[in-house]
């Protein structure tokens, strides 16, 4: 089946720049185009796209919160998931994207093969942790103001509180399989678990909740990087 994709930025130029990639891919189709927040949110209604990629700064209505109203009303799109895009890793209104539910971030100038992978992980439900700086911005966000605990991490066990700071660094299934020394259905069935408990849709949330509940704190999150080499998608 192919995973549809609705294309959200201001500028014409960078949607059809966006469109023509992604009509390279044979399991990608891309059923719509809008200039701004409003008629993201309109036309996600109408088309029901798996994956909208969304801007950040555009008239009208920003991304935050078409992301924020696509998030919080799910009657027309219950299974849209929005990946933000920004021009700068550390964009100051990714922090406020995350928090009204975006599912991960993509750079503008991503190369094609990772936007088009990059898309398939976010429609099967993961979401966008493997790139360091996706990291560092989530430790960027849990030390800005207002990062609270809420009482959701003390549902988990023990061994789900480990899975979760594995999340944290950015991990994969696989990865925390073979760091737990368990095998990777459990760790799916640990993590599935995680997300009902604390009341997210995906990844990203729960990490999120894992910083404002204390159970991981920023620049804590990855203690041996350099172990790793550099073409590692996970370095």
């Amino acid at each position: 089946m192919s995973i549809s994709v609705l294309v959200v930025d201001d500028q014409a130029l960078i949607r059809s720049g966006l469109t023509m990639i992604l009509e390279t891919e044979v399991d990608l189709d891309v059923v719509g185009e809008a200039c701004n927040g409003s008629e993201a949110v309109q036309l996600a209604k109408r088309l029901r796209p798996d994956v909208i990629l969304m801007d950040v700064r555009m008239p009208e209505m920003d991304g935050i919160e078409a992301t924020r109203r696509l998030v919080t009303d799910r009657t027309d799109a219950p299974h849209c998931r929005v990946v933000i895009l920004t021009t700068f890793d550390l964009d100051e209104y990714v922090f406020d994207a995350l928090r009204a539910g975006a599912s991960g971030f993509l750079l503008k100038d991503t190369p094609p093969d990772e936007l088009a992978a990059a898309i398939r992980v976010v429609a099967a439900g993961e979401a966008l942790l493997s790139p360091s700086v996706t990291r560092k911005l989530i430790s960027e966000f849990a030390a800005q103001p207002g990062v609270r605990s809420d009482g959701r991490l003390d549902e988990l066990t023990e061994r789900e509180r480990e899975v979760l700071r594995e999340m944290a660094r950015g991990l994969s299934n696989a990865e925390i399989a073979e760091t737990l020394f368990v095998g990777e259905a459990t760790v799916k069935t640990h993590v599935s678990h995680i997300l009902t408990k604390l009341g997210v849709r995906d990844r990203v949330q729960a990490v999120v909740a894992a910083y404002e509940g204390g159970l991981v704190r920023p620049g804590t999150t990855d203690p041996h990087p350099g172990d790793r080499p550099a073409n590692h998608p996970y370095a």
